[in-house]
């Protein structure tokens, strides 16, 4: 009876013990939430643990776009600690939605306001800048070279029709570094300018990838000739030994790639030992690493960094730049932006090429033999293909912004936004069907 009795108080007790050792275990592990790849967080994680044996480093690898759901539907005491992300919309969304707090341990006053005339960190202190982007175009060389292909150096280039079949890119709703380069061309060129430059570029895309990896993947292997990519992706497949190059073309933008502490994480003073670390002398040079290959934060000019002999310097690509970076316009019509792309782009790629390839074969019988008749043909395909489906009077009016800022889990709401993108869709696949037909017709014209 005795031992019987006895049994209950041990359980407990070994309970109680079991609870303790697991809240000392997550007392030690700091959670990040982060889009990077393992190259990226392996390299900190192992540096950080052999700084700070007692803290170990947990990381949940999400998109940014996916990052912001999944931090707000987590209870408080649950959440992951750190965000770290190049995408900057991502931060300020956070931050107006009070789900980061302030690091007190982080900062780094060698770091500089700006960035051009962007701001390197919130000026709140709710979020730091922890390395510098850059978005432009990475090639293969061997297969550049293969196919006889001139190296592209501006987005423009990459709507010829030398290159159809040999690009790739990802969608901006499932990549925060693609949504960045797509702003970053609707910034430097205006809305409908750009939109057409990005209607054709996707017109010549091989493929619209699912993440941001696969195009660097792709162009490290040989899968794809030409990749939209953040700099680091060029950089590091350039430095870690792959046939590659990139270049930042005269319209990109530099803009911080961002690290904060989420409030109502598990471990906050651990995190802010980790975010301390990430803008340190030590955290910034493991940015050079070349499977990162990154820009950091601090200036080439600070005494003691050792910057590598070839490394590019962000801070004079954002000094020439002609585009100056609006972080609150992009973050206003972030949604309108990733769904009209998705449906006039990622969902209606084929038909896309097929209106492209018309359209290219018909230019190129049209400059050896000129014809008034197939011209305006062309010009009408041209026109079906790539004039923007949302002109720029409704992007600068704020009440249909305000349709793609609503709660999407609202009825009302889900049924009007489904309904445009069903609008947008269709339109879509039938101007591009009727641009292939315009072009058959200008090409068929050239005997």
């Amino acid at each position: 009876m005795r031992s019987i009795a006895f049994k209950p108080v041990f359980t407990a007790l070994a309970f109680a013990l079991g609870l303790s050792i697991y809240a000392a275990a997550q007392a030690g592990t700091v959670t990040v939430i982060t889009s990077f790849p393992k190259e990226i967080t392996d390299t900190y994680r192992k540096a950080f643990e052999a700084k700070n044996p007692s803290i170990k480093l947990e990381i949940l690898n999400k998109s940014g776009t996916a990052s912001i759901p999944y931090i707000r539907e987590t209870a408080a005491g649950q959440r992951p600690d750190v965000f770290w992300s190049s995408d900057v919309v991502a931060f300020e969304v956070l931050a107006r939605d009070k789900l980061l707090q302030k690091a007190p341990e982080a900062g780094n006053p060698l770091v500089p306001q700006k960035i051009g005339t962007y701001p390197v960190n919130d000026p709140e202190g709710f979020y730091y800048g922890q390395a510098l982007s850059g978005y432009g175009i990475m090639t293969n060389k061997r297969y550049m070279q293969a196919n006889k292909l001139p190296a592209p150096k501006e987005w423009a280039d990459l709507t010829k029709g030398v290159y159809f079949g040999h690009v790739a890119v990802s969608s901006p709703s499932r990549s925060g570094t693609t949504h960045l380069t797509v702003e970053t061309i609707l910034q430097g060129e205006g809305w409908e300018k750009g939109w057409t430059q990005l209607l054709q570029i996707g017109g010549n895309c091989a493929a619209v990838t699912d993440r941001s990896f696969g195009v660097p993947d792709g162009v490290n292997n040989g899968q794809f000739g030409i990749g939209l990519v953040i700099d680091f992706f060029g950089l590091a497949g350039r430095y870690s030994g792959f046939p590659v190059d990139f270049v930042y073309p005269s319209v990109t933008s530099v803009v911080p790639a961002s690290i904060a502490m989420i409030a109502g994480g598990k471990n906050a003073a651990e995190a802010s030992k980790f975010i301390a670390y990430s803008l340190s002398m030590e955290g910034q040079e493991l940015l050079f690493d070349p499977k990162i290959s990154r820009m950091p934060v601090l200036p080439y000019s600070v005494a003691g960094l050792k910057v590598p002999a070839d490394y590019p310097n962000i801070y004079d690509i954002a000094r020439k730049s002609k585009v100056k970076f609006d972080s609150e316009l992009s973050e206003a019509r972030y949604a309108l932006v990733t769904s009209l792309f998705d449906q006039t782009v990622t969902f209606r790629l084929k038909e896309l090429q097929a209106a492209t390839k018309a359209i290219h074969e018909a230019e190129r019988k049209l400059a050896a033999k000129p014809n008034s008749r197939a011209a305006e043909l062309l010009k009408q395909a041209r026109s079906f293909a790539y004039t923007p489906l949302v002109d720029e009077k409704n992007v600068n009016d704020k009440q249909f912004l305000e349709i793609f800022r609503k709660n999407k889990k609202d009825v009302a709401v889900a049924k009007q936004l489904t309904g445009l993108e069903e609008l947008w869709n269709s339109k879509a696949k039938a101007n591009y069907a009727r641009a292939e037909q315009l072009a058959g017709e200008a090409a068929a014209l050239i005997k």
